[in-house]
């Protein structure tokens, strides 16, 4: 008889793997890993240290969020209905030179647990002061790879000064949390710090072989200026100064030509979708189906909470699909199935763990959530990737288990104080807007 540190009875799993949907499943987790996954017996030949009853719950890999800014949770609900360049000069630049490490972890902690309790497992993060956020991580019991945030803004001092910060960072805390945590480096956009900056960014990276995370075509008056500066487009220069490669996450990529997409798809940059901050900002919408049509890979996230105002990767889901049908009058773009794959594995593969998480697989990391489907607004189930997709939302999530460990059941988080991580976040952001 095989053992186990837990196993999961009689639930349905979508692996996400191309192998079809089993069910009436079971799961076997040891040592943080996928052990075992099949078809259950009524004598599973499986002695667990902890039995989970699936009966009623769909299991899936753990969502992955391809882009955040996790800390901005501070900012929830303060910048409503304003243009993009009015949004970002006049309320949030602002506000964000008053942060200090403290308000980071305070705020990393509210979004971690958010996080938790609608089913992401995963998240790509870029902002200030990311050792504190790895900590904050670290308590939480997610998985990241966390960008230290890097603008020049017509300082080359502060570039620098935020460069070496930054790979203070990454030396320190790669492979941090029992390797939970990835660092990569985070040069804000191709406006915000110069061409020889980007450079240097560039090389550093290579030189501590990580990746680095980018926001690229996301605002058109920001896509014009750099156009008239250096007579390219912003993915131009970006490949002009060697800083494209497959280790590159860029997030929005909303004004691109089909020439910007043909660089990134011979580059293999991956992209970062994030359909509700888009909207809400009136930024535009990224041609996403024709960027899948070049093979680029794509995952979704859902950009800081000051943009979105909920990191629920449900609802993103269905947003991305729905905005991209209505964009190209199409309603067999983007199905169900392929959003599904691009909060899982797709989003696992943009941040270079394809080969840890995303799928349900033996031998990948145990990082998994379970669903429950016995609700009215799940029911009926003639389509698991439609009721997941259309229907449901991150409060349907029961359970959620990274690296074999459980961090919520029954819809209890078992590694943060839910009600102290508000209160204090409650208190932190009323400081600092009263500053």
């Amino acid at each position: 008889m095989k053992e186990a540190d837990i196993l999961i009875r009689n639930c349905i799993i979508l692996p996400i793997n191309g192998k079809g949907i089993t069910e009436k499943g079971f799961i076997a987790i040891k040592n943080g890993k996928i052990s075992q996954i099949g078809k259950a017996t009524k004598a599973l030949p499986i002695k667990a240290k902890r039995t989970l009853d699936g009966r009623g719950k769909v299991a899936l890999p753990g969502l992955v969020n391809c882009h955040t800014h996790v800390a901005m949770t501070l900012f929830r609900g303060i910048a409503e209905d304003k243009p993009f360049d009015d949004w970002w000069r006049e309320t949030i630049w602002p506000l964000e030179q008053k942060l200090k490490r403290i308000h980071i972890y305070d705020g990393a902690l509210l979004g971690c647990l958010e996080m938790i309790k609608s089913g992401t497992t995963c998240f790509a993060d870029m902002y200030f002061h990311e050792d504190a956020v790895a900590e904050a991580v670290k308590k939480s019991g997610l998985r990241a790879v966390l960008a230290p945030g890097i603008i020049e803004a017509g300082s080359s001092q502060r570039g620098r000064k935020m460069l070496r910060e930054a790979a203070r960072i990454a030396r320190e805390y790669h492979g941090f949390a029992d390797g939970r945590i990835n660092i990569q480096l985070g040069p804000h956009t191709a406006y915000t710090c110069s061409p020889e900056l980007l450079k240097v960014a560039r090389k550093v990276a290579s030189k501590l072989k990580i990746g680095l995370q980018i926001h690229l075509a996301e605002s058109k008056s920001m896509a014009e200026a750099v156009r008239k500066n250096f007579g390219l487009s912003e993915v131009e220069l970006l490949e002009k100064v060697d800083f494209l490669k497959s280790d590159v996450l860029a997030a929005h990529c909303i004004h691109l030509s089909k020439k910007d997409m043909q660089i990134i798809k011979r580059q293999d940059v991956k992209v970062a979708y994030n359909p509700v901050a888009n909207m809400k900002l009136a930024s535009g919408v990224p041609k996403i189906h024709d960027l899948l049509r070049f093979g680029v890979t794509v995952g979704i996230g859902t950009d800081g909470a000051a943009c979105n105002n909920s990191f629920d990767m449900f609802e993103s889901m269905k947003f991305a699909a729905l905005l991209q049908k209505a964009h190209y009058a199409d309603s067999t773009v983007l199905s169900a199935e392929k959003v599904l794959r691009m909060a899982t594995i797709e989003g696992a593969r943009a941040l270079g763990l394809e080969n840890t998480v995303g799928s349900l697989e033996i031998g990948k990391k145990a990082d998994l959530i379970l669903i429950d489907f016995e609700k009215p607004h799940l029911t009926p189930t003639h389509d698991f990737y439609a009721n997941l997709v259309y229907s449901a939302h991150g409060s349907d999530i029961d359970t959620v288990i990274v690296d074999g460990e459980i961090l919520m059941e029954n819809r209890k988080v078992k590694t943060l104080n839910e009600s102290k991580i508000m209160k204090k976040a409650q208190k932190t952001a009323a400081d600092l807007i009263g500053k």
